[in-house]
C-alpha cells in the first residue's frame, strides 16, 4: 500500500500555532465511521455523543521539560531533545545539529549545572546520552528545560500547563497527548455525572512522534517503541463496559495504540494488568479488538495518525472528512480541533 495514499492538500494557515483560551470551545467534527456521516459542533457537544455505560479512556501521560540548550566544548550550539530514560542517568535522545554531535562530544547546559556525553550513536539524529549533574535530574530539568512543542508550532508558549492535560500525573512523556488538550475538569465532570465511566491508561510519548514516514510503501514502516502501563483496576472496568454492551472510547491514538496492544496480547479475549514496549502500527487491514470509537485531533498528511484513523473509519472516509475540515477551517494539530470518530 503506498503512502501517498494518505496524502491530502492541507493550507499552513490552517497549522494551529497557539491554543484556545478555552479549551473546551474548540471545533469537534463528528465522522460516524460506517457511513461517513458527518455533523459540526464545539468540543462540549461531546457529552451528547456519550452514552450511559460507555468507558472513556484518558493517556494519563505527564509532558516533562525535555528540550534542552546547550553549548558543545568549542562553544558551539546544542540542542537536546530527550525522548526515554533508559536508567542510571542515560537517555535516549535528538540531538542539532547531528552531524557535529559524535560519540565523546560533551553538552554544557546551565553554565555546567549539567553536561551529557554522548555515548552512542543512531540513525536521523539519535544519540544515546549520559548526564551529570549534583542534586535531583528532575528539578534541575524543570529548571533550564523547555517543553517540547512540535517542530510545526513556531509560537512560544507562555503556560507550560497549556501543553499537559488536565489530569496528566505520569511524567515521562516528549510530547503531549494532544486529543486530551481539549478536556476541562467540568467537563469531565458533566461526563461522569451522565453515567459515563472514566478510565485511564499511560503511554509515554516517544520518537515515532516526532519521526515522519521515510517509505513508500506503508507496510515498510516500522514504529519506535514506547513505554505503556494499563492497571488492573482500568483493565476490570473494561471488561465490565463489555459484557454490558458499552462501547470502550479512546481518547487520542496513544489511547488507542495502548488498548490495541493489550488486546492483541489477550487474543481479543478479558483483558488483565498490563505493562511493556509497544511499537503496534495500525493502518487500514487491521481489526479492533478492544477500541470501538476514538476521539482524536486532524493528522499531518500521510502519518501513521491518519492511517489509525483510517483503519477504524476507512480511508475514503477519513480523507472527505479531511477535506471537509479543510474547508470549514478546522485548526490542525497539536493545539487544533478535535474530531469524533463513532
Amino acid at each position: 500500500m503506498n503512502v501517498d495514499l494518505y496524502d491530502f492538500e492541507l493550507p499552513e494557515r490552517l497549522i494551529a500555532q497557539t491554543p484556545l483560551k478555552e479549551r473546551s470551545a474548540s471545533r469537534l467534527l463528528a465522522l460516524n465511521k460506517e457511513d461517513g456521516a458527518m455533523s459540526h459542533g464545539t468540543f462540549a457537544d461531546i457529552v451528547g455523543f456519550l452514552n450511559p455505560g460507555d468507558t472513556l479512556v484518558l493517556n494519563d501521560t505527564k509532558v516533562i521539560p525535555a528540550r534542552l540548550f546547550g553549548e558543545k566544548e568549542t562553544g558551539a550550539k546544542a540542542e537536546v531533545l530527550l525522548l526515554k530514560n533508559l536508567g542510571e542517568d542515560r537517555w535516549e535522545a535528538l540531538v542539532k545539529p547531528g552531524k557535529k554531535l559524535r560519540r565523546g562530544s560533551t553538552i554544557s547546559f546551565g553554565n555546567g549545572k549539567l553536561k551529557a556525553v554522548i555515548e552512542e550513536e543512531g540513525e536521523m539524529g539519535a544519540r544515546t546520552l549520559r548526564f551529570t549533574y549534583k542534586g535531583i535530574f528532575q528539578e534541575i530539568l524543570d529548571e533550564l528545560g523547555q517543553m517540547p512543542l512540535p517542530p510545526y508550532i513556531k509560537e512560544k508558549l507562555d503556560d507550560r500547563d497549556r501543553y499537559q492535560t488536565v489530569y496528566a500525573r505520569n511524567e515521562g512523556s516528549a510530547a503531549a497527548p494532544t486529543a486530551g488538550l481539549h478536556f476541562t475538569e467540568a467537563l469531565l465532570d458533566e461526563i461522569k455525572a451522565k453515567g459515563v465511566n472514566i478510565a485511564f491508561i499511560t503511554l509515554h510519548v516517544g520518537l515515532g512522534t516526532f519521526r515522519p514516514m521515510s517509505v513508500e510503501r506503508v507496510e515498510d514502516h516500522v514504529m519506535h517503541e514506547e513505554y505503556y502501563s494499563l492497571s488492573k483496576e482500568t483493565a476490570e472496568l473494561l471488561n465490565e463496559t463489555k459484557r454490558r454492551g458499552g462501547r470502550v472510547i479512546a481518547v487520542g491514538t496513544t489511547s488507542c495504540r495502548t488498548l490495541e496492544t493489550v488486546g492483541q496480547a489477550h487474543k481479543g479475549g478479558p483483558l488483565s494488568e498490563s505493562s511493556g514496549w509497544t511499537s503496534i502500527f495500525i493502518y487500514p487491514g487491521y481489526s479492533f479488538t478492544v477500541v470501538d470509537a476514538l476521539i482524536t485531533n486532524f493528522h499531518l498528511p500521510k502519518s501513521t495518525l491518519v492511517m489509525l484513523v483510517s483503519a477504524l473509519a476507512g480511508r475514503e472516509h477519513i480523507l472527505e472528512a479531511y477535506r471537509e475540515a479543510v474547508r470549514q477551517e478546522y485548526r490542525f494539530f497539536s493545539f487544533g480541533d478535535a474530531m469524533f470518530i463513532y
